[in-house]
C-alpha cells in the first residue's frame, strides 16, 4: 500500500507506471537528504512533545542506521514502495512499530520533497562552486605562467591587435568570478527552510519551525506556508539561472579551445591521449573533449528556459507538474560537475606555441602601438592614424613586436592584475554562508 492508502484499493497499473515516471532513480540521490531531514523533523517533534523520550531515541536510531546502509550502498528502495519518503518510514516502521508510523505527523510529502531537493541542491551547489574554484586557479596560474607570450587577438575574427596567453586564461578566469556571483546567490535561495509548510497551509500541531532551520543548517525559513511550496520550482529555476552562466563561460571557452587548437591556428595543443581520430582520415586529432564541453554548455543555457516553460500560467499551490524539475535538473547538475572535472584535467597537459606573431600574416597586428608611439611623439590621434595608414599601404609598415608588453594600465598585457582577481573572489567567497 501507498502511505496515501486508506484501504486495499490500487491504482491502475498503467496510471502508476507513468505517474512515478524517472522518480524512483531521482529518489535514490534524495535519500540521504530524506533521512536528514527526518531525524531533524521527529527532534523537533519530541520537543513540542509529540514524540516520547523512547520514541525519539528509537526513531534516532534507524534513521542513523539507515544514514548508514545509504553511505555503504546498501540502501535500496523495494519494488511496490512508491517513493523514498515511503521507503524510510516503511523501515522505520519495521524497526520500531508504532513510533515508526509517527514520523509522518505534522508534515505532508509535499513539504519533504521540498526539503529534499533544497538540501540536495545546496550541498551540489557548494560541490560545484569548489569546482568553479580549482579551475579559477588552475587559469590564473596557466595566465601569470604564460604572461609573456604573445597571442594574436581578434575581433569579427579579424587579425586586431596584439594579445597573450596571460591575458588569455586571465580573461575566462575573471569570467568565473561573476558566474560564482550567481551560483552563491542561488545557494542563498535555496538557503532556506520550507519544513514545516506541510502541503502548503501549515499545521495544527505546535511545530517549532526554528528548531528544525537551525538543525538542518538553513539560513532562515520560507515563512510563509503558502510561499514554501510556491517557491518549488521558482529555487529550481534560479539554480539552473546560475548552473546557465556558468555553462555558458564553459563553451565560449571551448570555442577558444577548438579554434585554437585547429591546424590553420595551432596556438595550442594537447597529448594525443585528449584527442580522437578519425575512421577514414589517419591525420586527424579532433578536439572531442572540448566539442562536448561546448555542446553541454550550451545545454545548460536552456535549463532555465525549460524550467520556465514547465511552470507557465501553474497557480498557486502545488502540481504534479513539479515532478519533472527532478529530470530537468539532476542530469543537468551531474554533466556539470563532469565538464568542470574534465577540463580541469585537460588544462594540466595543455601546451602553448611561442613566437606565434613573428608570421608575417600578423605583421599588421601591431598598428595601433605604431600609432599610439605617434601620439606620444607630439602628433594627434587622426594625424597618426593617416600616417600608419599610408605605411600600411606602401608595404613599409614595422613595428617593435615586444613593445606590447609594456603597457602598464589595469588589465592590459604588462599588468594582468593577477593578484585583484584573486582577491576578488576571495571576498566573493568570504561572503558566503558556511
Amino acid at each position: 500500500m501507498k502511505i496515501w492508502q486508506k484501504d486495499n484499493s490500487t491504482t491502475q497499473a498503467i496510471v502508476e507506471q507513468f505517474t512515478v515516471g524517472r522518480d524512483p532513480e531521482f529518489d535514490m540521490l534524495l535519500a540521504r537528504y530524506d533521512v536528514q531531514g527526518s531525524l531533524a523533523h521527529a527532534y523537533m517533534l519530541h520537543k513540542a512533545g509529540l514524540l516520547s523520550e523512547e520514541e525519539w531515541l528509537a526513531l534516532e536510531k534507524g534513521l542513523l542506521q539507515i544514514a548508514a546502509d545509504i553511505e555503504a550502498g546498501n540502501f535500496m528502495i523495494e519494488p511496490g514502495v512508491e517513493d523514498i519518503h515511503s521507503q524510510v518510514e516503511l523501515i522505520l516502521t519495521r524497526q520500531t512499530g508504532e513510533a515508526g508510523k509517527k514520523i509522518h505527523t505534522g508534515r505532508s510529502r509535499n513539504d519533504q520533497v521540498a526539503l529534499d531537493i533544497k538540501l540536495y541542491l545546496r550541498a551540489e551547489l557548494r560541490v560545484i562552486q569548489g569546482l568553479v574554484l580549482d579551475l579559477f586557479g588552475q587559469l590564473l596560474d596557466l595566465s601569470e605562467t604564460h604572461k609573456n607570450i604573445l597571442l594574436p587577438g581578434y575581433t569579427h575574427l579579424q587579425v586586431a591587435m596584439p594579445s597573450s596567453f596571460g591575458l588569455w586564461f586571465g580573461a575566462w578566469a575573471e569570467s568565473l568570478i561573476d558566474d560564482m556571483e550567481v551560483l552563491v546567490a542561488a545557494e542563498r535561495v535555496v538557503n532556506k527552510n520550507p519544513l514545516g509548510s506541510g502541503a502548503g497551509y501549515g499545521s495544527g500541531f505546535p511545530l517549532d519551525r526554528k528548531i528544525t532551520t537551525e538543525l538542518l543548517g538553513f539560513r532562515t525559513l520560507c515563512f510563509n506556508s503558502v510561499y514554501a511550496q510556491m517557491g518549488r520550482g521558482k529555487t529550481e529555476k534560479i539554480v539552473a539561472a546560475a548552473m546557465g552562466s556558468l555553462g555558458g563561460t564553459l563553451s565560449r571557452f571551448c570555442m577558444d579551445i577548438c579554434l585554437y587548437m585547429s591546424q590553420n591556428f595551432g596556438f595550442i595543443s594537447f597529448p594525443a591521449d585528449w584527442t580522437t581520430g578519425s575512421s577514414i582520415m589517419p591525420h586527424k586529432k579532433n578536439p572531442d573533449v572540448f566539442e562536448l564541453i561546448r555542446a553541454k554548455g550550451n545545454r545548460l543555457q536552456a535549463l532555465p528556459n525549460e524550467l520556465s516553460i514547465l511552470q507557465t500560467n501553474l497557480p498557486s499551490g502545488y502540481h504534479r507538474d513539479m515532478q519533472l524539475t527532478k529530470e530537468i535538473l539532476f542530469p543537468a547538475i551531474e554533466d556539470l560537475k563532469s565538464c568542470l572535472g574534465i577540463l580541469h584535467e585537460a588544462l594540466k597537459v595543455i601546451s602553448v606555441r611561442e613566437n606565434i606573431l613573428d608570421e608575417e600574416k600578423y605583421r599588421y597586428i601591431f598598428s595601433v602601438e605604431a600609432v599610439n608611439d605617434l601620439v606620444k611623439s607630439g602628433h594627434s590621434f587622426r594625424e597618426a592614424y593617416v600616417m600608419v595608414g599610408n605605411d600600411i599601404e606602401n608595404g613599409i609598415f614595422q613595428h617593435d613586436k615586444d613593445a606590447a608588453l609594456n603597457h602598464t594600465h589595469a588589465g592590459s598585457l604588462g599588468n594582468l592584475c593577477t593578484e585583484e582577481i584573486r582577491h576578488e573572489m576571495k571576498k566573493l567567497l568570504n561572503q558566503r554562508e558556511i
